[in-house]
C-alpha cells in the first residue's frame, strides 16, 4: 500500500517505510524528527518543473503529465520505490507541500499505482480453440 503524508506530521507506526520524495530538505524539520527510512531526492520533479508548477492548481493536470515524462527517464529510481513497496506492508511518501492532493508525492503515488502489474490474461490452449 502506498500512502502520502506531510513530513511535518508526526510519524506513526502505520506509516511503514518512510521515504522523503522532495528534492529540498523541508524547513524546520530535523533529520531525527523526520524519522526517515530513506531520502530519494532524485525522484523529485526537476527544479525547472517545480518552479514552473509553483503549486498552481490550474497547472496540476499538466504538472502530472510533465512529471510522468521526467520519471520515464528514471526507471532505476522507480524500480527502487517499487521494490520498497513490495518489501513492506506500507510505503509512505513524505513531502513538504501544503496541498497534499496536488503534491509531487500525490502525483508519484498515482503514477506508481497505475504501473502496478495487472493479471495477465491466460493464453488459450489448442483444446480451448
Amino acid at each position: 500500500m502506498i500512502r502520502i503524508k506531510r513530513v511535518y506530521e508526526a510519524p506513526a507506526p502505520k506509516d511503514g517505510f518512510r521515504v522523503l520524495v522532495d528534492r529540498l530538505w523541508p524547513r524546520g524539520v530535523s533529520k531525527d524528527k523526520a524519522k526517515l527510512d530513506e531520502w530519494m531526492k532524485d525522484i523529485a520533479p526537476s527544479d525547472a518543473l517545480r518552479q514552473w508548477y509553483s503549486h498552481d492548481p490550474a497547472k496540476w493536470p499538466e504538472f502530472k503529465t510533465r512529471y510522468k515524462a521526467e520519471l520515464a527517464g528514471r526507471g532505476d529510481i522507480l524500480a527502487r520505490l517499487k521494490s520498497l513497496e513490495a518489501g513492506h506492508k506500507t510505503l509512505t511518501l513524505l513531502f513538504a507541500a501544503k496541498d497534499a492532493a496536488r503534491s509531487n508525492a500525490a502525483a508519484l503515488a498515482e503514477i506508481l499505482s497505475s504501473q502496478k502489474k495487472r493479471p495477465a490474461a491466460k493464453a488459450k490452449t489448442k483444446t480451448q480453440e
